[in-house]
């Protein structure tokens, strides 16, 4: 009996010390985040030849339908670059797109598209997965909010569910422009201003469908917050993000993630981190960030902590809730992945 007691022992005990080996060897080296949101750091996710597949700034990310990670930089020899999520290279494409910002992705009659907002020639494009441009939008000027195609800057776009396509001026006039499936205006809110309905530096914009009702975030970067507006362009809410001059929001199943450029205000260089908000928008973790603290019921002032990043500029969350971060004016690094514990 007590043989036996004692073989179980060991043989649990076996068990125990391989299951810790194969933990320690999922997460070897430093685990970045807090409150069960953790993750490790590959720096050396793509394996792209950096000579024959360059890249400058690294803006945006979107993962298809088929798993594939898109990515886009405003180096034209290749605009887009396509990787599986091992960080293979599968296919680049794009040369036209010397302003590349914003990276998103959106389906119509089951197929996928890709909306590209080019900051140098004040234009935003409809393109297929391989790169054939669909559709052009240029400035609306029939809004009678401008005088000139130049004062349109677009950063970042989202699709409604009817299709009809929200683009966010956030290096312009700081409005949110509503355009039909076809690229015709049906609506222009926000803009630059003091009161809480205006913006400043609208970097981002989605469509957020957590609670039943579709709603739009919009990023006011400059003051430190998500603001939540009704798809005709009311004010619904302020999520207040201090410390953290955030990027567009990234919503994947009910956690809303984000880049974090700079901390505590866009003065400070190589300060980025990355933020990730629960389902009723609370920071539950930051990575490469301070722990986030309420007193109150307010967040406590974030910034960074650990200097792992430089300038974020996006996350993409794939389907087995890793995080790829994408940077801004990094010494032309590719993006840097984080592996969720």
């Amino acid at each position: 009996m007590e043989r036996r007691k004692f073989i179980r022992a060991a043989a649990l005990a076996t068990a125990g010390f391989y299951i810790s080996h194969d933990l320690l060897a999922k997460t070897k080296g430093p685990v970045y985040g807090h409150n069960g949101m953790r993750y490790t750091l590959d720096t050396k996710w793509s394996t792209a030849d950096a000579t024959r597949f360059p890249v400058k700034d690294c803006h945006e990310m979107v993962q298809d339908k088929k798993g594939r990670i898109f990515l886009l930089t405003n180096e034209t020899k290749n605009n887009v670059l396509i990787y599986n999520k091992s960080g293979k290279l599968l296919k680049s494409w794009g040369t036209e797109f010397p302003g590349a910002h914003g990276l998103s992705l959106a389906s119509e009659g089951g197929e996928e598209f890709l909306l590209i907002t080019d900051t140098d020639k004040h234009q935003v494009y409809k393109t297929t997965l391989d790169g054939k441009i669909l559709l052009t939008i240029d400035c609306p000027m029939d809004s009678g909010k401008y005088t000139k195609k130049e004062a349109f800057v677009p950063t970042e776009t989202t699709v409604a569910d009817n299709g009809d396509i929200y683009i966010a001026d956030g290096y312009g006039a700081q409005f949110i422009s509503r355009f039909d499936r076809n690229g015709k205006l049906l609506a222009v809110f926000g803009g630059r201003g003091e009161g809480t309905a205006y913006l400043d530096n609208a970097h981002g914009i989605t469509v957020d469908r957590r609670k039943g009702t579709p709603t739009l975030l919009v990023t006011d970067r400059t003051r430190n917050c998500f603001k939540r507006y009704s798809m005709a362009g009311e004010l619904l809410e302020v999520i207040e993000l201090p410390g953290a001059c955030v990027c567009r929001p990234v919503i994947r199943g009910q956690n809303l993630y984000a880049a974090v450029l700079r901390s505590p205000d866009m003065n400070l260089e190589g300060s980025g981190f990355v933020t990730i908000l629960d389902k009723d928008n609370k920071v539950v973790s930051n990575i490469g960030g301070t722990e986030p603290k309420y007193a109150d019921g307010r967040l406590q002032r974030m910034q960074q902590a650990e200097k792992i990043f430089i300038h974020p500029h996006d996350v993409c969350v794939d389907d087995d809730e890793n995080i790829y971060v994408a940077q801004w004016a990094s010494g032309k690094a590719y993006p840097y992945k984080l592996g969720r514990v």
